[in-house]
């Protein structure tokens, strides 16, 4: 089992906008055939370096890829540019 997290830090008035971010990423839970486990939160602490989590499963790294290059991914995805000041990512292995 590969488990892949996304933390971001999203732009200070951008709180509406990086919950549409976030809900469009959740929606792809069971529409992307790779996706074994989603999950997406908001920091509820301000103090945190990172306001927003993306932790998702999957069986190998190749659906890992498969994931990252599907098409309904990359444009759910496309938001967030706008929105992040930084962003940090971490795939391990179970």
């Amino acid at each position: 089992m590969i488990t892949h997290i996304v933390m971001w830090k999203f732009r200070d008035g951008t709180q509406a906008q990086a919950k549409q971010f976030l809900d469009g990423l959740q929606a792809l839970d069971g529409v992307i055939p790779q996706i074994r486990y989603m999950e997406t939160r908001l920091s509820c602490n301000e103090a945190n370096t990172f306001n927003a989590l993306l932790i998702v499963k999957f069986d190998s790294m190749e659906d890992l890829e498969a994931y990252k290059h599907d098409p309904r991914h990359l444009a759910a995805g496309k938001l967030h540019k706008e929105l992040r000041e930084d962003r940090a990512a971490m795939d391990y292995e179970e």
